[in-house]
């Protein structure tokens, strides 16, 4: 409780620090999810309408959900030409904080994003697609969703242990590789007649809130956030910040 509670009292100095902060992670959020949404509509619509772009449909989703997790700021923009995590870091070690308490914080911050960016995107998704609206129910569409946002909290555990153990410039290579990954997965499963779109969609047409697929995602996704958080505690104790 007292980590938490010391990471509560980080984020809350941030926000007050920079009360635009919030706004401008807010106002990105709209626009860059906004965008997504109304390419991601597009192709859903056409693989429910005509089945065509299914592999595009899977390439999308396993690329962008994973963004969820992050939180869109200044800090976020210059990890790559400032290293700014890393800066972070050292000061947070000179101050000193605990490594725990880094973690929790963010976790916190991905708890934030997930909530902020989740919303946006399935919500924007499922106004402005009308296949989408006939195929499933409410609470369908929110079970897909979900399952979906499992496979978010997977991947945010695995960026978080990469963002606060390397640079920024292997940061992003090492993301790039990752989205190279997720695109040849979507291929492989294209290639042998699969299609995790649709499947996601049926399974959460067919089951709801009793999808077995959801729970799987989200208990996998905690189990990811958990594990990875505890291998990042024990690396940022020797991670030379200089």
């Amino acid at each position: 409780m007292t980590t938490i509670r010391d990471a509560l009292i980080i984020v809350r100095g941030d926000f007050r620090a920079d009360k635009l902060k919030l706004l401008w992670a807010l106002a990105f959020a709209i626009v860059f999810m906004g965008y997504i949404s109304i390419f991601s509509g597009m192709i859903l619509d056409d693989v429910l309408e005509s089945g065509d772009g299914k592999v595009l449909a899977d390439i999308l989703l396993l690329t962008m959900t994973p963004m969820l997790g992050i939180t869109f700021s200044k800090r976020t923009m210059k990890y790559l030409s400032e290293d700014s995590y890393t800066r972070m870091l050292a000061y947070m070690r000179s101050l000193p904080v605990p490594a725990a308490v880094i973690l929790c914080k963010r976790k916190l911050h991905t708890l934030f994003s997930l909530s902020l960016n989740g919303v946006l995107l399935f919500g924007l998704i499922y106004a402005m697609s009308g296949q989408i609206r006939s195929e499933l129910t409410i609470p369908a569409y929110l079970s897909f969703a979900l399952i979906w946002t499992g496979f978010a909290l997977v991947m945010s555990g695995l960026y978080t242990f990469i963002e606060l153990l390397v640079s920024g410039k292997v940061y992003f290579c090492l993301l790039l590789l990752i989205v190279l990954l997720c695109m040849g997965a979507a291929l492989l499963v294209w290639e042998f007649g699969g299609n995790l779109f649709l499947y996601s969609l049926h399974n959460a047409k067919e089951w709801g809130f009793a999808s077995p697929l959801m729970w799987s995602t989200l208990l996998l996704g905690t189990v990811s956030v958990q594990l990875f958080s505890k291998w990042t505690i024990i690396r940022l104790k020797s991670r030379d910040l200089v």
